[in-house]
Protein backbone atom coordinates (compact mmCIF):
# COMPACT_ATOMS: atom_id res chain seq x y z
CA UNK A 1 0.00 0.00 0.00
CA UNK A 2 2.87 2.22 1.06
CA UNK A 3 4.81 1.70 -2.26
CA UNK A 4 1.51 2.59 -4.65
CA UNK A 5 0.84 5.10 -2.41
CA UNK A 6 4.42 6.85 -3.55
CA UNK A 7 3.54 5.16 -7.23
CA UNK A 8 0.81 8.02 -7.29
CA UNK A 9 1.76 10.47 -4.91
CA UNK A 10 5.03 11.44 -6.43
CA UNK A 11 3.80 11.46 -10.28
CA UNK A 12 0.96 13.37 -9.38
CA UNK A 13 2.58 16.00 -7.08
CA UNK A 14 5.75 16.23 -9.74
CA UNK A 15 2.93 17.15 -12.48
CA UNK A 16 0.98 20.03 -10.51
CA UNK A 17 4.36 21.67 -9.31
CA UNK A 18 5.89 21.51 -12.79
CA UNK A 19 2.82 22.68 -14.04
CA UNK A 20 2.23 25.57 -11.91
CA UNK A 21 5.87 26.66 -12.72
CA UNK A 22 5.51 26.28 -16.47
CA UNK A 23 2.72 29.09 -15.71
CA UNK A 24 4.95 30.92 -13.86
CA UNK A 25 7.39 31.29 -16.01
CA UNK A 26 5.10 31.59 -18.94
CA UNK A 27 3.14 34.80 -17.43
CA UNK A 28 6.53 35.97 -16.33
CA UNK A 29 7.14 36.18 -19.79
CA UNK A 30 4.45 38.18 -20.73
CA UNK A 31 2.72 35.04 -22.50
CA UNK A 32 -0.59 33.60 -21.32
CA UNK A 33 -0.46 29.98 -20.26
CA UNK A 34 -4.05 29.03 -21.55
CA UNK A 35 -2.94 30.45 -25.19
CA UNK A 36 0.25 28.11 -24.78
CA UNK A 37 -1.34 25.39 -23.89
CA UNK A 38 -3.87 25.27 -26.91
CA UNK A 39 -1.24 25.81 -29.14
CA UNK A 40 0.90 23.07 -27.98
CA UNK A 41 -2.51 21.03 -27.99
CA UNK A 42 -3.15 21.94 -31.65
CA UNK A 43 0.04 20.64 -32.99
CA UNK A 44 -0.87 17.05 -32.10
CA UNK A 45 -3.04 16.49 -35.87
CA UNK A 46 -0.81 19.20 -37.38
CA UNK A 47 1.43 18.43 -40.75
CA UNK A 48 4.42 15.88 -39.22
CA UNK A 49 4.64 16.73 -36.09
CA UNK A 50 3.60 13.25 -34.75
CA UNK A 51 5.78 11.46 -37.22
CA UNK A 52 8.53 13.56 -36.31
CA UNK A 53 7.96 13.70 -32.65
CA UNK A 54 7.93 10.08 -32.76
CA UNK A 55 11.28 9.93 -34.78
CA UNK A 56 13.04 12.11 -32.66
CA UNK A 57 11.95 10.60 -29.68
CA UNK A 58 12.90 7.34 -30.39
CA UNK A 59 16.84 9.32 -30.70
CA UNK A 60 15.97 10.41 -27.15
CA UNK A 61 15.09 7.24 -26.13
CA UNK A 62 18.28 5.35 -27.09
CA UNK A 63 20.26 8.44 -25.54
CA UNK A 64 18.29 7.93 -21.86
CA UNK A 65 18.93 3.98 -21.88
CA UNK A 66 22.75 4.72 -22.33
CA UNK A 67 22.50 7.42 -19.48
CA UNK A 68 20.31 5.09 -17.17
CA UNK A 69 22.39 1.85 -17.29
CA UNK A 70 25.05 3.98 -15.49
CA UNK A 71 23.00 5.63 -13.20
CA UNK A 72 21.59 2.35 -11.94
CA UNK A 73 25.49 1.76 -10.59
CA UNK A 74 25.94 5.57 -9.35
CA UNK A 75 27.92 6.20 -12.13
CA UNK A 76 27.66 9.26 -14.38
CA UNK A 77 28.53 8.74 -18.26
CA UNK A 78 28.58 12.42 -19.22
CA UNK A 79 30.43 11.59 -22.01
CA UNK A 80 27.19 9.83 -24.16
CA UNK A 81 27.76 13.04 -26.27
CA UNK A 82 31.16 12.08 -27.71
CA UNK A 83 30.05 8.05 -27.72
CA UNK A 84 27.27 8.99 -29.79
CA UNK A 85 29.14 11.67 -32.12
CA UNK A 86 32.43 9.56 -32.64
CA UNK A 87 30.59 6.32 -33.11
CA UNK A 88 28.16 7.57 -35.84
CA UNK A 89 31.43 9.33 -37.81
CA UNK A 90 32.89 6.25 -37.95
CA UNK A 91 30.05 3.89 -38.97
CA UNK A 92 28.92 6.63 -41.46
CA UNK A 93 32.94 6.48 -43.04
CA UNK A 94 32.73 2.55 -42.54
CA UNK A 95 29.18 2.46 -44.55
CA UNK A 96 29.81 4.83 -47.08
CA UNK A 97 33.37 2.79 -48.28
CA UNK A 98 32.61 -0.74 -47.37
CA UNK A 99 30.29 -2.18 -49.97
CA UNK A 100 27.72 -4.98 -49.07
CA UNK A 101 24.19 -6.49 -49.94
CA UNK A 102 21.49 -4.95 -47.93
CA UNK A 103 20.58 -6.18 -44.66
CA UNK A 104 24.31 -7.00 -44.04
CA UNK A 105 25.13 -3.56 -44.95
CA UNK A 106 22.96 -2.16 -42.40
CA UNK A 107 23.92 -4.32 -39.85
CA UNK A 108 28.06 -4.11 -40.17
CA UNK A 109 26.75 0.15 -39.97
CA UNK A 110 25.11 -0.89 -36.50
CA UNK A 111 27.83 -3.30 -35.67
CA UNK A 112 30.72 -0.65 -36.27
CA UNK A 113 28.25 1.58 -33.94
CA UNK A 114 28.29 -0.11 -31.04
CA UNK A 115 31.75 -1.22 -31.42
CA UNK A 116 33.06 2.03 -31.67
CA UNK A 117 30.64 3.58 -28.86
CA UNK A 118 32.04 0.94 -26.55
CA UNK A 119 35.51 1.34 -27.96
CA UNK A 120 35.13 4.89 -26.78
CA UNK A 121 34.15 4.13 -23.68
CA UNK A 122 36.39 2.04 -22.52
CA UNK A 123 39.24 4.29 -21.49
CA UNK A 124 37.42 6.00 -18.63
CA UNK A 125 35.98 2.61 -17.83
CA UNK A 126 39.09 1.10 -16.64
CA UNK A 127 40.23 4.35 -15.44
CA UNK A 128 37.59 3.91 -12.79
CA UNK A 129 37.89 0.35 -12.07
CA UNK A 130 41.51 0.31 -11.55
CA UNK A 131 42.71 3.99 -10.94
CA UNK A 132 39.38 5.45 -8.97
CA UNK A 133 39.67 7.79 -11.73
CA UNK A 134 35.88 9.99 -11.88
CA UNK A 135 34.19 8.87 -14.42
CA UNK A 136 32.36 12.35 -15.15
CA UNK A 137 35.63 14.05 -15.19
CA UNK A 138 37.45 11.56 -17.95
CA UNK A 139 34.07 11.55 -19.95
CA UNK A 140 33.69 15.10 -20.13
CA UNK A 141 37.19 15.62 -21.57
CA UNK A 142 36.73 12.84 -23.63
CA UNK A 143 33.93 14.52 -25.31
CA UNK A 144 36.34 17.53 -25.97
CA UNK A 145 38.63 14.66 -27.85
CA UNK A 146 35.93 13.42 -29.85
CA UNK A 147 34.72 16.63 -31.23
CA UNK A 148 38.78 17.08 -32.63
CA UNK A 149 38.74 13.38 -33.64
CA UNK A 150 35.53 13.95 -35.83
CA UNK A 151 36.53 16.64 -36.95
CA UNK A 152 40.39 15.20 -38.35
CA UNK A 153 38.08 12.11 -39.60
CA UNK A 154 36.02 14.24 -42.10
CA UNK A 155 38.79 16.27 -43.24
CA UNK A 156 39.27 15.53 -47.33
CA UNK A 157 42.83 14.52 -46.46
CA UNK A 158 40.96 11.36 -44.72
CA UNK A 159 37.83 10.37 -45.24
CA UNK A 160 35.65 13.78 -45.82
CA UNK A 161 34.37 15.17 -49.05
CA UNK A 162 33.30 18.94 -49.50
CA UNK A 163 29.94 19.37 -51.10
CA UNK A 164 28.86 23.14 -50.83
CA UNK A 165 29.85 24.80 -47.75
CA UNK A 166 29.45 21.49 -45.73
CA UNK A 167 32.18 18.70 -45.29
CA UNK A 168 30.74 14.76 -45.42
CA UNK A 169 31.44 11.63 -44.94
CA UNK A 170 31.06 9.27 -48.42
CA UNK A 171 27.33 8.94 -48.64
CA UNK A 172 25.95 5.40 -47.47
CA UNK A 173 24.31 3.53 -50.66
CA UNK A 174 20.95 2.43 -50.17
CA UNK A 175 21.76 -1.06 -49.44
CA UNK A 176 22.91 0.57 -46.18
CA UNK A 177 19.69 2.41 -45.20
CA UNK A 178 17.01 1.53 -42.55
CA UNK A 179 13.83 1.24 -44.16
CA UNK A 180 11.10 3.15 -42.64
CA UNK A 181 7.50 3.57 -42.35
CA UNK A 182 5.72 5.88 -44.58
CA UNK A 183 3.23 7.04 -42.26
CA UNK A 184 0.61 10.94 -43.31
CA UNK A 185 3.09 13.15 -44.76
CA UNK A 186 6.16 11.41 -43.06
CA UNK A 187 7.91 8.68 -42.42
CA UNK A 188 8.71 6.57 -39.02
CA UNK A 189 12.24 5.53 -38.65
CA UNK A 190 13.11 1.91 -38.99
CA UNK A 191 15.14 2.74 -35.91
CA UNK A 192 12.25 3.22 -33.55
CA UNK A 193 11.72 -0.48 -33.63
CA UNK A 194 15.54 -1.05 -32.44
CA UNK A 195 14.86 1.40 -29.97
CA UNK A 196 11.78 -0.13 -28.28
CA UNK A 197 13.98 -3.26 -28.35
CA UNK A 198 16.48 -1.42 -26.36
CA UNK A 199 13.82 -0.88 -23.97
CA UNK A 200 12.95 -4.16 -23.85
CA UNK A 201 16.47 -5.76 -23.31
CA UNK A 202 17.17 -2.81 -20.30
CA UNK A 203 14.04 -3.78 -18.70
CA UNK A 204 15.08 -7.64 -19.08
CA UNK A 205 18.69 -7.26 -18.41
CA UNK A 206 18.29 -4.83 -15.17
CA UNK A 207 15.30 -7.14 -13.65
CA UNK A 208 15.99 -10.27 -15.04
CA UNK A 209 19.12 -11.49 -14.93
CA UNK A 210 22.17 -11.62 -12.07
CA UNK A 211 24.07 -9.26 -14.00
CA UNK A 212 21.20 -6.60 -13.52
CA UNK A 213 21.01 -7.72 -9.96
CA UNK A 214 24.79 -6.68 -8.96
CA UNK A 215 24.30 -3.88 -11.23
CA UNK A 216 21.72 -2.17 -9.01
CA UNK A 217 22.93 -3.84 -5.65
CA UNK A 218 26.15 -1.69 -6.36
CA UNK A 219 24.27 0.99 -6.84
CA UNK A 220 22.36 0.69 -3.72
CA UNK A 221 25.94 0.07 -1.42
CA UNK A 222 28.94 -0.60 -3.08
CA UNK A 223 30.37 -1.82 0.04
CA UNK A 224 27.79 -4.81 0.56
CA UNK A 225 27.62 -5.71 -2.64
CA UNK A 226 31.53 -6.27 -2.56
CA UNK A 227 30.94 -7.98 0.84
CA UNK A 228 28.48 -10.31 -0.95
CA UNK A 229 30.55 -11.16 -3.63
CA UNK A 230 30.12 -8.80 -6.47
CA UNK A 231 33.32 -8.06 -8.52
CA UNK A 232 33.18 -4.11 -8.38
CA UNK A 233 35.46 -3.62 -10.76
CA UNK A 234 34.34 -5.90 -13.69
CA UNK A 235 30.71 -4.11 -12.89
CA UNK A 236 31.97 -1.07 -13.13
CA UNK A 237 33.82 -1.96 -16.56
CA UNK A 238 31.22 -3.77 -17.89
CA UNK A 239 28.21 -1.45 -16.92
CA UNK A 240 29.82 1.43 -18.78
CA UNK A 241 30.96 -0.85 -21.83
CA UNK A 242 27.40 -1.44 -22.49
CA UNK A 243 26.17 2.01 -21.86
CA UNK A 244 28.58 3.36 -24.67
CA UNK A 245 27.84 0.70 -26.56
CA UNK A 246 24.05 1.73 -26.44
CA UNK A 247 25.13 5.13 -27.14
CA UNK A 248 26.61 3.80 -30.27
CA UNK A 249 23.24 3.61 -31.62
CA UNK A 250 21.80 7.23 -30.77
CA UNK A 251 22.95 8.96 -33.95
CA UNK A 252 21.98 5.73 -36.31
CA UNK A 253 18.03 6.38 -36.45
CA UNK A 254 19.01 9.82 -38.26
CA UNK A 255 22.46 8.36 -40.19
CA UNK A 256 20.11 5.51 -41.90
CA UNK A 257 16.90 6.68 -42.24
CA UNK A 258 17.13 10.25 -43.65
CA UNK A 259 20.78 12.13 -43.74
CA UNK A 260 22.67 8.76 -45.00
CA UNK A 261 26.00 10.47 -44.20
CA UNK A 262 27.99 12.34 -41.01
CA UNK A 263 28.72 16.21 -41.71
CA UNK A 264 29.98 18.41 -39.84
CA UNK A 265 26.31 19.77 -39.43
CA UNK A 266 25.15 16.69 -37.87
CA UNK A 267 22.48 17.14 -34.69
CA UNK A 268 24.27 17.63 -31.43
CA UNK A 269 23.44 17.47 -27.85
CA UNK A 270 21.49 13.85 -27.42
CA UNK A 271 23.65 12.89 -25.18
CA UNK A 272 23.10 15.75 -22.73
CA UNK A 273 19.79 15.70 -23.42
CA UNK A 274 19.52 11.58 -22.33
CA UNK A 275 20.41 12.65 -19.26
CA UNK A 276 17.69 14.70 -18.71
CA UNK A 277 14.91 11.97 -19.96
CA UNK A 278 16.71 9.69 -17.74
CA UNK A 279 16.30 11.52 -14.58
CA UNK A 280 12.45 12.42 -15.99
CA UNK A 281 12.10 8.84 -16.70
CA UNK A 282 13.38 8.27 -13.14
CA UNK A 283 15.61 5.21 -14.74
CA UNK A 284 12.56 2.97 -16.02
CA UNK A 285 12.15 2.16 -19.18
CA UNK A 286 8.40 3.06 -19.60
CA UNK A 287 9.35 6.35 -17.67
CA UNK A 288 11.94 7.56 -20.19
CA UNK A 289 9.75 6.29 -22.92
CA UNK A 290 7.17 8.84 -21.60
CA UNK A 291 9.56 11.52 -21.23
CA UNK A 292 11.08 11.54 -24.33
CA UNK A 293 8.26 11.51 -26.06
CA UNK A 294 7.20 14.33 -23.88
CA UNK A 295 10.68 16.40 -24.66
CA UNK A 296 10.41 15.55 -28.39
CA UNK A 297 6.53 16.60 -28.26
CA UNK A 298 7.49 20.23 -26.69
CA UNK A 299 10.44 20.08 -29.32
CA UNK A 300 7.95 20.10 -31.96
CA UNK A 301 5.70 22.78 -30.75
CA UNK A 302 8.82 25.53 -30.13
CA UNK A 303 7.51 26.39 -33.69
CA UNK A 304 4.15 26.81 -32.89
CA UNK A 305 4.53 28.95 -29.79
CA UNK A 306 6.84 31.43 -31.73
CA UNK A 307 4.18 31.82 -34.41
CA UNK A 308 1.54 33.22 -31.87
CA UNK A 309 4.29 35.45 -30.39
CA UNK A 310 5.37 33.51 -27.53
CA UNK A 311 9.59 33.04 -27.99
CA UNK A 312 10.46 29.56 -28.25
CA UNK A 313 13.41 29.56 -26.11
CA UNK A 314 10.22 28.89 -23.42
CA UNK A 315 10.47 25.64 -24.19
CA UNK A 316 13.84 24.96 -22.74
CA UNK A 317 12.65 26.81 -19.89
CA UNK A 318 9.42 24.25 -19.37
CA UNK A 319 11.85 21.50 -20.02
CA UNK A 320 14.05 22.40 -17.73
CA UNK A 321 11.35 22.73 -15.09
CA UNK A 322 9.46 19.45 -15.71
CA UNK A 323 12.78 18.14 -14.73
CA UNK A 324 13.62 19.97 -11.51
CA UNK A 325 10.43 19.46 -10.64
CA UNK A 326 10.28 15.42 -10.88
CA UNK A 327 13.73 15.29 -9.11
CA UNK A 328 12.58 17.19 -5.94
CA UNK A 329 9.10 15.63 -6.27
CA UNK A 330 10.35 12.00 -5.88
CA UNK A 331 13.59 13.27 -3.22
CA UNK A 332 10.78 14.86 -0.89
CA UNK A 333 8.04 11.72 -1.04
CA UNK A 334 11.24 9.23 -0.49
CA UNK A 335 11.82 11.55 2.83
CA UNK A 336 8.99 11.80 3.79
CA UNK A 337 8.04 8.18 3.57
CA UNK A 338 11.39 7.08 5.05
CA UNK A 339 10.85 9.31 8.31
CA UNK A 340 7.27 7.75 8.28
CA UNK A 341 9.10 3.65 7.99
CA UNK A 342 11.27 5.48 10.86
CA UNK A 343 8.63 6.41 13.21
CA UNK A 344 7.04 2.99 12.41
CA UNK A 345 9.63 0.97 13.47
CA UNK A 346 10.39 2.81 16.42
CA UNK A 347 6.96 2.59 17.80
CA UNK A 348 6.97 -1.31 16.81
CA UNK A 349 10.21 -1.59 19.38
CA UNK A 350 9.22 -2.51 22.88
CA UNK A 351 10.81 -0.32 25.48
CA UNK A 352 13.52 -2.21 27.88
CA UNK A 353 12.18 -3.03 30.87
CA UNK A 354 12.67 -0.43 33.83
CA UNK A 355 13.37 2.49 31.34
CA UNK A 356 11.94 5.63 32.94
CA UNK A 357 8.50 6.29 31.59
Amino acid sequence: MTRLRGAIVAPALAIGVAALLCAVALVVSGASPWTALTTILSQLGSGTVAVDTVNSAAVYYIAALAVAIGFQMRLFNIGVEGQYRIAACVAAIVGGTVPLPPVLHTLLIMLVAVLAGAAWVAIPALLKAYRGVSEVISTIMLNAIATGTIAFLIRGETFGERRGNNITTPPIPESGWFPGIPLGNGTIFGMVFVAAALGVGYWFLLGRTRFGFELRASGESRTAASAGGVNARRTIVVALLLSGAVAGLIGLPELLGRDHAYTLTSPQGYGFTGIAIALLGRNHPVGIALGALLWAFLDKSAVALDVVGIPREIVLIMQGLIVLSVVVAYELVRRVERRAEQRRVAAAVPEPVGAPS
